[in-house]
């Protein structure tokens, strides 16, 4: 196959990559340290000359490549999670999905459980007739805030089978947040986009846009049926999904 550059002509950087080149430059020296908020946009388009459409092209760049979230009603801030995107961890390994896409850090997780019948939606995500489900809820807390939220389903026969006490909250917490990843030999995990995290809870408002990354996961231990299915969810301004892939 032959491939031919005749005539091809240099084309101008446009304005908005010059922008976000110079506002890169700014947050890898520390002029804008992580964690930090950026000036309103009015000056940063005064700064660099620009108009404020041009501006925001820019931010939605920076937005795009994790180094910049724009935080509803408060402005952009630089991410304090970049990382090496080398050699950090992403889905590709079993392992709790929400510590791995979320920028901010969880310093408190609330719980909550009840009782279901079995559904056809139950029977379906879990793979497996159940006398019952044990539905719970978690909400993902940062400096008070709630910043992101999961739904998780388990039959009731797996709580006999892991044997651990479902009135010992710590128990029920580390079984969910840790144990079961330590024990899963794998995982499923499906990303869409979701706007309903929100209305899911009358007593608990999730911080953040509308907007979410929601993570479908269902975690085994045999090829039966998975050990818990999850529903993590995570307003876009706090997510950020990395897959390293290998071959």
């Amino acid at each position: 196959m032959e491939i031919r550059f005749d005539g091809l002509q240099r084309g101008k950087k446009p304005l908005y990559i010059d922008v976000y080149d110079k506002l890169y430059v700014l947050i890898q020296d520390g002029t804008f340290p992580k964690g930090s908020k950026l000036p309103t946009e009015t000056e940063l388009a005064k700064m660099f000359g620009v108009s404020r459409m041009t501006l925001r092209q820019a931010l939605a760049l920076l937005q795009d490549d994790g180094l910049v979230k724009s935080i509803h009603g408060k402005g952009n801030f630089i991410t304090t999670a970049q990382g090496n995107r080398e050699t950090t961890v992403g889905l590709e390994k079993i392992g709790h999905p929400l510590y791995k896409c979320h920028t901010e850090a969880i310093d408190e997780v609330e719980m909550s459980f009840r009782l279901d019948l079995e559904s056809d939606y139950t029977q379906q995500v879990l793979g497996r007739k159940a006398a019952a489900v044990v539905a719970f809820e978690r909400w993902y807390k940062s400096g008070g805030s709630i910043v992101a939220f999961a739904f998780t389903f388990m039959a009731i026969e797996t709580v006999s089978e892991l044997n651990f006490d479902l009135q010992d909250k710590k128990q029920v917490l580390d079984m969910l947040e840790e144990k079961v990843y330590e024990l899963a030999n794998t995982a499923t995990i499906e990303i869409k986009h979701s706007t309903v995290a929100n209305p899911l809870s009358q007593d608990h408002k999730l911080s953040g846009g509308p907007e979410c990354d929601l993570i479908l996961e269902s975690v085994f231990i045999n090829n039966k049926y998975p050990l818990i299915y999850n529903k993590f969810y995570i307003p876009k301004e706090f997510s950020q999904i990395r897959i390293n892939a290998t071959k």
